[in-house]
């Protein structure tokens, strides 16, 4: 297959910025497309060429699939990187490239669909003898016909958005009272963000870890996982801290997981960046959540433990080529990610808008920054307020953690309200350095991880003995797998 020439990034951020930087290693050309808040970018000035898509939000332009489609036409990129979010799981978006001779870094659009939809994906790996959570998939979405299937199941159930995915469209069902009420809720939620309004039932899992496999495929058909990572960390279904390797998780367990993530990638005939998510309870029971069928924001823990460039590696598989290699390759230390927000987690973690006047890291060699801001950066309304990823890296779990906190507490930013404290009050919590938590964690503790940091509580963490409270719980305190 013919080298890629040139790259058009059909996104914005840290992640259009992170595409960039390996494809000017390459030696490949980049293009920028942009809206109109976004014309005075990081990633706009750091590519070879810009196109303007105008429009403010991202449906009258990152989520336009006829402008960006000219824009590549316009331009002569041969390729496109959907990056995540926005179109990258579009079907209609991916075709539309094919149809145009233009490449899409990322998999086939036949896989794209078949793990997009939730019911259709679950009904998919099963047969491959993936373990999937009890539920109802099925055709009928009357309100009588979910009543039936819930008393099968068993209360609390989790009502979730077919098409959904991001923690949109998904509402906790504690007893038959509340069941018609969250179902209707779940629906409108699912038809305002996905444009579909179908629901599936699951069981819910209580007090679950959130596990995951980066998988990777090539056009020979060849599919392995490149490790798993822990999600767990969570507040309202989106992922605050993510590590690998995973804490309190035996080698056999490992293995069985990565083979069901694999054979989950090989029910599609995967190709490229994938990642198969598990729930994992408190006796070692696992079960298929979903296949994200992209690169996944928290992929740089993957590659500082591996020392892999992941998006170099979508580009030569779209180029027809081989996994650089066929193992799963060795991991060295431990990894984690936290994403900076510019937003108020004392009011309800609500966006904080504005001009980041000063803008700061530490510099060491075992961290990393994501950014697609600088001092002088706008975040705006129209989209997600993330400052930046900070990722660490520490010969063992442990030092990683106390690299970490030391980082974020050398972190300034002048302007906007951020979750810096929160963050570092969560990731210094006797719990998390135990890996005893579960994805209700934050929930559950919300009160005590908002309160404001001592100087007494930071020197402790500081000096790896981490501290905690009477208030702070998880039930994985107990002895289990």
């Amino acid at each position: 297959m013919k080298p890629i020439q040139k790259i058009l990034i059909a996104n914005r951020g840290e992640i259009a910025v992170r595409v960039i930087r390996t494809a000017k290693k390459m030696g490949i050309k980049t293009v920028a497309v942009f809206s109109d808040p976004d014309a005075q970018s990081l990633f706009v000035q750091s590519a070879d060429e810009a196109f303007s898509l105008g429009g403010t939000d991202a449906r009258s332009s990152y989520l336009d699939v006829e402008k960006v489609v000219k824009a590549c036409l316009t331009t002569g990129a041969d390729a496109v990187h959907p990056g995540y979010g926005f179109l990258s799981e579009n079907t209609d978006f991916a075709s539309q490239l094919e149809k145009h001779g233009i490449r899409f870094i990322g998999p086939k659009p036949h896989s794209i669909e078949a793990m997009g939809d939730k019911i259709g994906s679950r009904l998919l790996v099963a047969k491959s003898g993936v373990p999937v959570v009890p539920g109802y998939e099925g055709a009928s979405q009357e309100i009588s016909v979910f009543k039936k299937e819930a008393e099968k199941i068993g209360y609390p159930i989790m009502a979730k958005a077919s098409a959904g995915g991001g923690g949109k469209g998904m509402r906790r069902i504690n007893s038959p009272e509340e069941l018609e009420a969250g179902i209707l809720s779940a629906k409108r939620e699912a038809l305002s963000a996905f444009g579909d309004d179908r629901i599936l039932l699951e069981k819910y899992i209580t007090n679950p870890r959130h596990v995951e496999f980066q998988i990777f495929g090539d056009t020979k058909g060849n599919i392995i996982h490149l490790h798993e990572r822990d999600c767990s960390l969570q507040r309202r279904h989106q992922k605050v801290v993510e590590e690998t390797p995973a804490p309190r998780y035996p080698s056999d367990l490992k293995t069985k997981m990565s083979e069901a993530a694999v054979m989950a990638a090989k029910s599609v005939q995967y190709e490229g960046a994938g990642t198969v998510e598990f729930i994992l309870g408190e006796s070692g029971e696992f079960y298929f959540l979903e296949m994200n069928t992209r690169l996944q924001v928290e992929h740089p823990v993957t590659e500082m433990t591996t020392g892999l460039d992941l998006v170099e590696w979508q580009i030569r598989v779209c180029q027809g080529e081989a996994l650089p290699q066929l193992q799963t390759p060795s991991q060295k230390g431990h990894a984690m990610e936290v994403r900076i927000y510019a937003e108020d987690p004392k009011e309800g973690f609500l966006p904080s808008i504005g001009r980041i006047h000063h803008l700061s890291f530490p510099t060491r060699d075992y961290l990393r920054i994501d950014s697609g801001v600088v001092s002088g950066s706008e975040i705006t309304m129209f989209y997600d307020p993330m400052i930046a990823k900070m990722i660490v890296w520490g010969e063992d779990r442990i030092t990683a953690i106390r690299r970490l906190v030391e980082c974020l507490s050398e972190t300034i930013v002048f302007g906007p309200k951020t979750n810096l404290q929160f963050l570092q009050k969560l990731v210094s919590a006797k719990e998390f350095a135990e890996g005893k938590v579960s994805t209700h964690f934050i929930a559950d503790n919300e009160v005590e991880l908002l309160s404001d940091n001592t100087k007494e509580e930071l020197k402790l963490a500081l000096s790896g003995t981490f501290f905690t409270s009477k208030e702070l719980t998880s039930p994985w305190s107990k002895e289990t797998t």
